[in-house]
């Protein structure tokens, strides 16, 4: 159990990094803030992906996690049925990540049919 949390830990230390560089500021305070020439309709829905995915990506490693469990239980029920707890969390965790996507998709799509943009 050790090993896993020592992976995740370091797998949240590299992405981190990256996470982090891709995002640019602009410094160049020259009377307005210019945080970038995009929408902010496109902008809110960029980072609700980015949300979205970061969660589905954290639930499909936790499904991962727990069939590593159970494939390294040898037979032991208490380690089988963490196992079980594991991935039925997060398929749970899925299914709602899914269905806050959809809703999503759902507002966005009406709201700019209402719109007209």
């Amino acid at each position: 159990m050790k090993k896993i949390t020592f992976g995740l830990m370091a797998l949240v230390l590299l992405v981190i990094p990256m996470a982090v560089s891709a995002i640019t500021v602009d410094t160049g305070l020259s009377g307005t803030l210019d945080l970038g020439s995009a929408d902010l309709q496109d902008t809110v829905i960029s980072i609700i992906q980015w949300a979205l995915g970061l969660l589905g990506l954290i639930a499909v490693v936790m499904i991962l996690i727990g069939g590593f469990i159970w494939m390294t239980a040898g037979g032991n029920e208490d380690k089988v049925a963490t196992a079980k707890k594991y991935i039925s969390a997060a398929v749970v965790g899925l299914i709602i990540v899914l269905l806050a996507w959809a809703i999503v998709v759902f507002v966005v799509g009406t709201a700019s049919d209402v719109t007209g943009v």
